[in-house]
This record gives C-alpha cells, structure tokens and sequence, in this order.
C-alpha cells in the first residue's frame, strides 16, 4: 500500500499497526466511552480500519479516576462478553494509563502484582500537561527494577518539552519506550503538537503508536486521518514495535 502516495486513500488500511495499545474504550471509567453500546461500535469501527487486537488503558489518578484492577477488569470481562454474543472477532484486553505521581510511586513500591501491564512486563505511563512529573526519573528507575518496560503515552503533548528536545533523548537514554497518537499526527490538537510529533518519528524516538480514543471525535479524526495518504508515507520506514503485542 505504500507503492503509490495519491493525496486520498481509497481504503484505509491500519493492519500495519495491528494492535492498538492505548486507548479509553472500556465503558464508564474514566473520560472516555460511557456506554456498552458505545464500546461495541467502536471496536467495530476499529477493526474495519484494520486493528486485529486492542488494548484499553483506563486512566488511574486518585483524586480522579481512581481505578484498579478490581474496576478495571471485570469491565474487560462485560467487554468481552458483549463482543462474543455479536460475534466480534477482535481480541481485546486491558491494562492502564497510569499518572506518574506520588501515588504511583508509592503502589509501585507494593509490588509490580499490582500493576496492570500488557505483553507480560510492558506500562503505560502519563504526566500532567502542565509541568513534567517531579519524580519521573524516580519512577522510571523503580518500575525499570521491577523488570518492567515503562512506556511514556503522547510525549508530543507535553508542550514544556517542544523547546527542550533533548529532554526526551534523555527519557530514551534513562530506558523509556514513547508512544505516539494518532490523533497528533492527525493535527486534532494543534500544529506545534504535530511537528513535535513528526520530529520524534524522524527522529527515530517513537516505538509505538496508539489511538488514545475516548469519543466520536477522535474517531472521526482518525478516520480521516487513514485516508490520507501522507500519513503512509510518513510511516513507511517506522518500524513501529505495536504488532509485537498481536498474541
């Protein structure tokens, strides 16, 4: 499909992604999708795009999406549960977006049993967008010594690092894996968003993509955005690491 870059894509095709590791897709916990109904339509509309598995991360902030795995797993099973009665064939599981803040730290410290992963040893991690987590480099080492992949979500929205772009060399140097959103690349939240996240990529910085989906908008967006034939040609020689999650 990358052979020839027409300016529309006549079937937009995401199976080169494959898996989708980060989104908000499991219903009424957190900022994201609200309804059952919601979450099977989306899921659906996933897998025309091309996804063959998906990943949902809930945010988990205390003060206020304060989530676990005694809420976030049984909502996986209802999930679940949904798609095979209407026979969706798409695997989905659940893991979480976790803030890096005190909280975080001090659960880390309990044990890494506590923690949703994916992929056996892989966590997604988040900061404010306001200021850089003061303990990130603290956490980074602890969740490192508990023998997991810590995995920094859209670092291209963290507007204090646009003018600072060593700082993410030295996430990458301190052996933190970064995802990229769809969504930045599809300009949803603004141009210097987007040119950062096109640096990273040629940068070679980013090891996974995600959709970040948490309504109709961001799937609209992303639609559009797999119909341009940019996009392709803007990944083409990625070598994204999203389908090492396929089983």
């Amino acid at each position: 499909m990358f052979g020839l870059f027409k300016k529309s894509v006549t079937h937009p095709d995401l199976s080169f992604i494959g898996v989708d590791m980060h989104s908000h897709l499991l219903p009424a916990l957190d900022d994201g999708l609200k309804t059952m109904e919601d979450t099977v339509h989306f899921v659906q509309e996933l897998q025309n795009l091309g996804y063959e598995k998906l990943i949902c991360t809930p945010h988990i902030l205390a003060s206020v999406h304060p989530n676990s795995p005694e809420t976030i797993l049984p909502r996986l099973a209802e999930v679940q549960k949904a798609l095979t009665e209407k026979n969706i064939k798409v695997k989905i599981e659940a893991a979480a977006e976790y803030m890096i803040d005190y909280d975080f730290e001090q659960l880390i410290k309990k044990g890494k049993n506590n923690l949703l992963t994916f992929g056996k040893n892989f966590i997604l991690v988040e900061m404010s967008y306001l200021a850089p987590s003061p303990n990130f480099e603290q956490v980074i080492f602890d969740l490192r010594l508990a023998g997991l992949q810590p995995i920094l979500a859209h670092p291209e929205r963290y507007n204090y690092y646009h003018h600072q772009f060593q700082e993410y060399k030295k996430i990458k140097e301190k052996g933190c894996w970064m995802q990229v959103n769809l969504l930045s690349l599809a300009g949803y939240y603004g141009k210097p968003v987007k040119k950062t996240a096109e640096k990273l990529i040629a940068e070679g910085m980013i090891d996974l993509i995600g959709t970040d989906m948490h309504h109709q908008t961001h799937l609209n967006s992303t639609k559009l955005l797999a119909r341009d034939s940019k996009f392709y040609k803007l990944l083409k020689d990625v070598r994204l690491k999203n389908r090492m999650f396929i089983d």
